[in-house]
């Protein structure tokens, strides 16, 4: 199998990135049949339990506290509410439930219930993902008490970018929660946002950092950015679809077991797009007409597509 390497370069993912397209495509697909089957798509399911108010300025964010969205804050959901969700998820094909919560790191009276909530998602059989900001040591090893599987932080573009789109928390502070979610033993769900302004530089460095963990992600999130208006970014200009499809098989070709997931930004690309970002190695999405505050495709959309293109859920493991 193709060796699992951890100490990629920056000018590796560039030479990546520049090969001639059949090239890359060929790469990226001969590297993801030795690891998962080609015609299999992991199956997520994202819900807000805690909506808008965060703290934090990232520039893309209609939670931010900062952007003008006239997005309302919500307080955090009842545990049985969430269980709703999440057997409504199961019966639709999801596989994997994904919680978020806008916020800059979570109260502890507020971890409590996000742990009865995975301890009951848990129960019914479903994967466990959360979302909740930056994370202790100790918070870590607690929601990996409660039956957590997966926490998802994302770095979201390169070191040297990273400035442009956040201030209120550095890089490193990111770094630190991943090495906590390690350390307490869960999986680590991290990846980033294509368009926001960045260098094609800066999205190699992106995929370098993460190809260049001490452990790959288990799940990378390939992020196109959603413009909302009233945050920062509404005005940024439109990302080469080619490009996006580049990004997908360098991840494929750099985290060769992970499961790299086509994220946000879905709604607006054409059928013909997804299908190249599947053929480029892309084998997870979040199902649901809604990712957090931001639409995605409407589930009967999407089954329609994988009928298409003959690709089906991934089963749940075992």
């Amino acid at each position: 199998m193709t060796n699992v390497r951890h100490d990629w370069t920056r000018d590796e993912v560039r030479a990546l990135l520049a090969l001639p397209f059949p090239e890359l495509i060929y790469l990226a697909q001969s590297v993801h049949r030795e690891y998962f089957d080609p015609a299999e798509v992991q199956i997520s399911t994202l819900l807000s339990i805690k909506t808008g108010g965060c703290p934090e300025d990232c520039g893309y964010c209609p939670q931010s506290a900062g952007a003008d969205t006239g997005l309302s804050a919500t307080k955090l959901m009842q545990v049985e509410s969430v269980l709703a969700e999440a057997r409504a998820a199961k019966a639709s094909g999801a596989t994997r439930f994904c919680m978020g919560a806008a916020w800059r790191s979570p109260k502890e009276r507020d971890l409590d219930v996000v742990t009865a909530m995975v301890t009951g998602v848990k129960e019914l059989g479903l994967e466990t993902c959360a979302t909740l900001g930056m994370l202790t040591a100790d918070q870590a090893f607690k929601l990996k008490g409660a039956g957590l599987d997966y926490y998802n932080h994302n770095l979201d573009t390169s070191p040297e970018f990273y400035g442009e789109i956040i201030t209120t928390r550095t890089y490193q502070d990111r770094l630190d929660t991943l090495a906590h979610v390690r350390d307490a033993g869960m999986k680590v769900c991290c990846g980033g946002i294509v368009g926001m302004g960045e260098s094609e530089d800066d999205q190699a460095g992106l995929i370098a950092t993460l190809a260049a963990l001490p452990a790959h992600p288990e799940s990378v999130p390939i992020n196109l950015l959603v413009k909302v208006e009233g945050t920062k970014l509404e005005g940024v200009g439109a990302t080469d679809p080619i490009q996006f499809v580049r990004l997908i098989a360098a991840a494929r070709v750099t985290m060769p077991a992970s499961h790299v997931r086509l994220s946000a930004g879905r709604e607006s690309m054409s059928d013909e797009m997804q299908a190249l970002c599947f053929l480029a190695g892309a084998n997870s999405i979040f199902y649901g007409s809604c990712l957090l505050t931001t639409p995605n495709p409407q589930e009967s959309a999407d089954r329609a597509l994988f009928e298409r293109l003959g690709l089906r859920p991934e089963s749940r493991p075992q």
